[in-house]
């Protein structure tokens, strides 16, 4: 069957052939009913615009670049991924994935980008941009949106929790409940081969601020003979196989020690851990909305058409199985 014309699709759905144009290239901009009936139209008719051409005449690449300091097969950047996808694929956009593992990958990223142009928009998943590779992308219109990210330096818009302000909520639970001695779990970020600074940094802050602003609570490490009765973990990731470990060597929790982690993944429901609950899945859609927002503005202006142009969700303590008030062993 013969591939029709865009001026036949036009005819066909009764509007004109721009109105068609924007139906594939920017379907944002089109009333839905209006979407549908082109679609329906073009399906009729075997039409199916080329994907080059719509580049070619709007000068943009259809693509967005997500920046990933870790595997997307995380749960939080899967689930990022997966919020960004629900608003750009029906936009029409494809999103390529860029590891960020170490500062060869990142410098390669930022000095190829501005010379290919092949994307209309980056997106950066919980780490900072640097002052140069700011410039880089906004010389040539390309908006910068961040997801929990440690600072909103260099970038046109965000959505961001507040992790130090997190780690806190932690401590007050737990304070409440009697504990004075706590531990704080993390990774080593000293690690600077990607040239990368994480937002999660500012749980470990948090966490020491929140301690020092309660007389008689004492900020501990693990290694001490003197055990803490409860420890927070900087993710789940880290707390589901710590609980694990710890039964499996005769722990009890919480009896003997109580546990909070930061997420609230796929399992931690099941397994009754309390922890702190972010939604990277809402971050991710309300970041691809400002961004598709970004793109369609006033390049003079681009930020106004973000607005708010940063964010922040509220974190929520999920309170279940792992935490209980402080029991004196010696009482």
């Amino acid at each position: 069957m013969t591939q029709a014309s865009i001026q036949a699709v036009a005819h066909e759905a009764g509007v004109s052939v721009s109105t068609v144009s924007r139906a594939f290239a920017k379907p944002d901009l089109v009333l839905p009913e209006t979407r549908e009936r082109v679609m329906a139209a073009a399906e009729k008719l075997n039409y199916r615009i080329s994907r080059s051409a719509a580049a070619l005449k709007s000068g943009q690449s259809f693509r967005i670049a997500l920046l990933l300091s870790e595997s997307i097969v995380t749960w939080f950047n899967s689930r990022i991924y997966a919020g960004l996808d629900s608003v750009f694929h029906p936009a029409g956009y494809d999103i390529s994935v860029f590891s960020m593992t170490n500062a060869d990958e990142r410098r390669n990223f930022f000095t190829d980008l501005p010379v290919r142009r092949n994307a209309d928009a980056v997106v950066v998943s919980s780490f900072n941009i640097e002052p140069d590779e700011s410039r880089k992308l906004k010389s040539m219109n390309v908006p910068i949106v961040g997801i929990n990210i440690p600072s909103n330096n260099g970038f046109d818009a965000g959505v961001s929790i507040d992790d130090h302000a997190a780690e806190h909520i932690a401590v007050d639970h737990l304070v409440a409940l009697g504990h004075h001695r706590i531990a704080y779990i993390g990774y080593d970020e000293t690690d600077d081969r990607s040239a990368l600074r994480y937002s999660a940094s500012a749980r470990l802050q948090g966490f020491m601020d929140a301690c020092n602003s309660y007389p008689g609570v004492t900020p501990m490490p693990l290694s001490l003979d003197h055990a803490p009765s409860a420890v927070c973990l900087c993710d789940d990731e880290l707390a589901i196989p710590a609980l694990f470990r710890l039964r499996q060597y005769g722990r009890r929790i919480p009896q003997d020690l109580s546990l909070i982690g930061f997420d609230d993944n796929l399992y931690a429901p099941s397994l009754g851990l309390t922890t702190l609950h972010q939604d990277p899945y809402a971050m991710g859609a309300k970041a691809a909305q400002k961004t598709l927002a970004l793109i369609s503005s006033d390049s003079k202006h681009p930020s106004a058409a973000a607005e708010p142009r940063f964010e922040t969700p509220q974190v929520q303590l999920m309170l279940r199985e792992t935490t209980a008030p402080y029991v004196d062993p010696d009482a």
